[in-house]
């Protein structure tokens, strides 16, 4: 099974555990309307693959975390394009959450997602107690408070926002995530992958801000010039195309050489450049 079937499997699962049972129609159908298409699933991958490079020798709670850090993730875009947060349209080129089920059950889709991400890392714990219970932690701390992506919610609402937490919470808290559970999930420490992750999600900070410069809402899927209408500094506007493409390979380059030291190394610096040239204009990407 290659890694895209792999991740697909492992987040159908746990949607069909969130619709077991009598569950409520609209509900249910909302959970898998939240997590389908899947997008590029990045983080996932990005989790896999560190995994892979360390053994993967507990798949069962790889694929656990896998699924768990991607159901986050799609919470949190559910929860973002909430009218009282971005009132975005649009998501992944349909209907966003809201628009396709309403508000009430907006909100209660993304809390169901992050309970189950929960759920799938607990139920992991069958394959390995002490890796279940670190995913757990981990996943809870770049999620929440006080450096994780509520916190990164959090900062919009504040007169005077420090970029840089902003960023690192909004954006990159789930990329730190991805590294350190893919450690965690095949038995090593990860606190050597924070910096990895760290470094990943600056660089897609900036890719982001360059495709929402250059590309147009049907090409992303999603609205664009968000950051414009809210207010919000990006990469392009402080230093224009060029600067912000010469800032995202500098990051790049950067997170490349921050790869701890495992068996899969190569191989890892390979996929994180995979993934870069998918993420990036035409204009960027041809850099690579």
């Amino acid at each position: 099974m290659d890694l895209k079937s792999r991740i697909d499997t492992a987040v159908r699962e746990a949607i069909r555990l969130g619709q077991d049972g009598a569950a409520p129609a609209k509900l249910a159908a909302a959970l898998e309307y939240a997590t389908t298409p899947g997008g590029a699933r990045i983080r996932p991958t990005i989790l896999v693959s560190v995994a892979m490079a360390c053994g993967d020798d507990a798949p069962g709670v790889t694929d656990a975390a896998a699924a768990a850090l991607e159901l986050m993730h799609c919470a949190s875009l559910v929860h973002d394009d909430l009218p009282c947060f971005d009132d975005a349209d649009t998501r992944r080129g349909k209907p966003s959450v809201h628009r396709a089920f309403s508000e009430p059950l907006a909100v209660l889709a993304g809390d169901s997602l992050i309970m189950l991400a929960f759920e799938m890392l607990a139920r992991s714990a069958v394959h390995d107690p002490m890796r279940s219970a670190q995913l757990v932690l981990t996943l809870a701390r770049q999620s929440g408070m006080p450096g994780g992506i509520c916190a990164g919610q959090g900062w919009e609402s504040e007169e005077k926002i420090d970029m840089r937490a902003y960023h690192r919470s909004k954006t990159g808290a789930l990329f730190v995530a991805a590294t350190q559970m893919g450690a965690a999930a095949a038995g090593q420490d990860p606190e050597p992958w924070a910096e990895l992750g760290d470094r990943i999600g600056e660089a897609f900070q900036v890719a982001d801000d360059l495709r929402d410069a250059v590309f147009d809402e049907a090409t992303l899927g999603k609205p664009v010039g968000q950051d414009d209408r809210h207010g919000r500094p990006n990469a392009v506007a402080e230093l224009g195309i060029e600067g912000a493409t010469q800032r995202y390979h500098d990051i790049l380059s950067g997170a490349i050489a921050s790869i701890p030291s495992c068996p899969g190394e190569a191989m890892l610096a390979q996929m994180v450049n995979m993934q870069a040239r998918k993420l990036t204009p035409a204009t960027a990407a041809s850099r690579a």
